[in-house]
């Protein structure tokens, strides 16, 4: 499927994913072998074992050495899980892997349909997890799995702790007592959804009051919400309370949280979620989620709005890359622009349903202004190639001059001394023949004499 993706929030502060953990410590693991390789002749003997048995059926590794890595880190988390687990003193809980390919006979016999999954069997429940593959998230998890589906609100604490609940959807009645047929339709109603929503009863008419509850009847919560809406045909049977709950279990404004992230990403209706990022400690953060939340309860009533509120800004987890693959709309707000008005953001969420936003639309301008930039960066590297050719070119003609005057010079050294060393010979030579001449000429005078000499 496709994914339409909205982004209303600026990113309003650094760092990471913050999911809001509660804090649980966790000990280093020990390096004991606690998690168990199921296959077809051990998996019955192993799962009898334990009251709670949480298999990870996964896709078969191979011999990718990145799957293999990224295999063992799962692994490793499991095996944390198992050594946390131990520790339990009210149920023994079990961890088990499944290999898809080898296993796969197996598999089906448990009803295991999708790999790379977690599943959990507790007494003839099947609960499929959700979350992502992590000792703390996963522990925390099956801490809620192991409660009872329906915690009761006896006293005026319990209610402050039930009315401070506003991320996740939760369900209140006001029965006779436990022994009453109608909270035990309730009872079995809330077995089909735990630990996914959250179930609570209360026998006190004070509280009851408080909550302003009639006796059988039963109020259904939104996340974020501050009025609920009464379900309607009291007394109700399991099964309608059922279908009512699955009618309305996709409420306008939803947090992601660890234990629900995949469960969020699977809920298709039409491939499109509004995207709401922001940081809850930060103030500008906090304004915007209060800006939010307003927009959702004036529009809850609207069946094609899905608001997801993340706690996210600048980097996203492996798992959360693929919101920057999808075609998306940025509701756009710059640093020195005040908050939207609930108005302001109503307007645009409006056309952004009815289609008046196109995300190619959207996506083209931001292609253009990559564009530009690009061009920009290419013209900029194309003038400083050509100012360096210049230089370069500049350079070689300056070397060829200096190097051509530099010959010029060598020639003309050369040539000088050539004249000064052929004027010497030349010197030479004359006074060669001077004195050749000069000789001669005393000779003849010698001998002129000697003749007279002879004569006389």
């Amino acid at each position: 499927m496709k994914w339409n993706l909205v982004f209303l929030g600026l990113l309003l502060t650094f760092g990471q994913l913050s999911w809001g953990q509660k804090g649980m410590d966790f000990p280093e693991y020990d390096g004991k072998d606690r998690v168990h390789d199921l296959n077809a002749k051990n998996y019955k003997s192993v799962m009898k074992k334990y009251d709670v048995m949480v298999v990870y059926y996964h896709e078969h590794v191979g011999s990718s050495k990145v799957a293999q890595k990224q295999f063992q880190i799962e692994e490793l988390a499991l095996e944390l899980a198992a050594q946390v687990l131990e520790d339990l003193d009210d149920e023994d809980i079990g961890i088990g892997l499944l290999d898809e390919k080898t296993d796969k006979a197996v598999a089906k016999k448990l009803g295991l349909v999708e790999a790379d999954s977690i599943y959990i069997f507790i007494e003839d429940e099947v609960i499929e997890y959700d979350g992502e593959l992590a000792a703390d998230t996963l522990v925390e998890f099956l801490y809620d799995v192991i409660e009872d589906p329906v915690e009761i609100i006896d006293n005026a604490l319990e209610l402050k702790g039930f009315q401070n609940i506003e991320e996740d959807i939760k369900l209140v009645g006001f029965f006779k007592s436990q022994k009453s047929e109608h909270y035990h339709e309730y009872e079995d109603a809330a077995e089909e959804f735990h630990p996914h929503i959250k179930f609570f009863a209360t026998f006190s008419p004070k509280v009851a009051k408080s909550l302003d509850l009639k006796l059988n009847e039963v109020d259904f919560y939104e996340p974020f919400m501050d009025e609920p809406v009464v379900i309607p045909g009291k007394p109700y049977s399991e099964k309608e309370l059922v279908e009512f709950i699955e009618d309305n279990d996709r409420p306008t404004l939803r947090k992601m949280q660890p234990h629900n992230m995949y469960e969020i990403w699977e809920d298709a209706l039409d491939g499109e979620h509004i995207i709401a990022f922001a940081e809850e400690g930060d103030p500008d953060g906090f304004e915007f989620l209060e800006i939010v939340k307003e927009v959702a309860k004036d529009n809850t009533d609207n069946p094609n709005l899905s608001i997801i509120y993340l706690l996210c800004v600048v980097s996203f987890e492996t798992e959360l890359l693929c919101l920057l693959q999808a075609e998306s709309i940025w509701f756009d707000m710059d640093d020195d622009d005040d908050m939207p008005t609930v108005d302001e953001l109503e307007d645009w969420l409006e056309d952004v349903l009815e289609n008046k936003i196109d995300p190619d639309e959207d996506d083209d301008d931001d292609d253009d202004d990559d564009d530009d930039d690009d061009d920009d960066d290419d013209n900029q590297h194309v003038g400083d190639d050509d100012d360096d050719d210049d230089d370069d070119d500049d350079d070689d003609d300056d070397d060829d001059d200096d190097d051509d005057d530099d010959d010029d010079d060598d020639d003309d050294d050369d040539d000088d001394d050539d004249d000064d060393d052929d004027d010497d010979d030349d010197d030479d030579d004359d006074d060669d023949d001077d004195d050749d001449d000069d000789d001669d000429d005393d000779d003849d005078d010698d001998d002129d004499d000697d003749d007279d000499d002879d004569d006389d």
